[in-house]
């Protein structure tokens, strides 16, 4: 049986041209039924299934890593009230953690993502993770260049900076990923992925192949 049904992606693509209060006032029992809810139960399940992997995601709650519909719309020229997807975060501390460590998802008429790795960094944990990558050069190589990793995310992303401490110039000539100061991936489906019933497949298979990576990087600096 389906997790959703063809109204989760109905409703965004007609709250696509619709997208003020009044519209959703008058369509909030559908967004309860068709969105929320079953994005809530779907996220749960997830998560108890994560758990039985690792137990530091023991603790979370879908209320803890799903995101609100809702936009922050106050430092934006865009005043529309409303995502056009629903997302979450399943890692240790959910929404209030400063790193995936897990996997983010999101779910929309355009895509279904799964992503995972850093997107964010303080500074004195980006030196850190540049250190542990020069010195572990090729356990990180041999993550990104799996089968495993290479078939879902195809390759690391980010972006760079264009200086760096000059004694890891020379590993960054042989890996360039030294220069980043993100290191993100994802996986990206259709639609109608959404609607499958094996969707907590496909959406768990991608974060066990992110997961050595997401290792990698633990090893080098904390991410709660």
């Amino acid at each position: 049986m389906a997790f959703f049904t063809e109204d989760f992606l109905n409703f965004f693509i007609e709250l696509a041209p619709n997208n003020h209060k009044d519209w959703f006032d008058l369509n909030r029992k559908r967004y309860e039924e068709s969105i929320k809810k079953p994005f809530y139960a779907f996220t749960q399940h997830l998560i108890d299934r994560i758990t039985k992997s690792d137990a530091a995601f023991k603790d979370l709650l879908a209320k803890d890593c799903v995101f609100r519909i809702n936009r922050d719309i106050r430092f934006s020229k865009d005043k529309s009230p409303y995502k056009l997807q629903y997302s979450a975060v399943i890692a240790p501390n959910g929404k209030k953690s400063k790193a995936v460590n897990g996997i983010y998802f999101e779910f929309g008429p355009e895509h279904l993502r799964v992503y995972g790795g850093i997107y964010e960094i303080e500074k004195e944990d980006l030196e850190l993770l540049r250190e542990g990558i020069a010195n572990n050069l090729s356990e990180f190589q041999g993550i990104y260049n799996s089968n495993k990793f290479k078939s879902h995310f195809g390759k690391i992303l980010g972006e760079k900076n264009k200086i760096i401490p000059a004694h890891l110039r020379e590993v960054a000539s042989k890996e360039p990923l030294i220069y980043n100061k993100q290191w993100y991936f994802f996986e990206e489906f259709s639609p109608e992925t959404i609607l499958k019933p094996d969707l907590d497949q496909i959406v768990f298979a991608c974060f066990e192949a992110g997961r050595p990576m997401e290792q990698f990087f633990n090893q080098f600096i904390k991410r709660a």
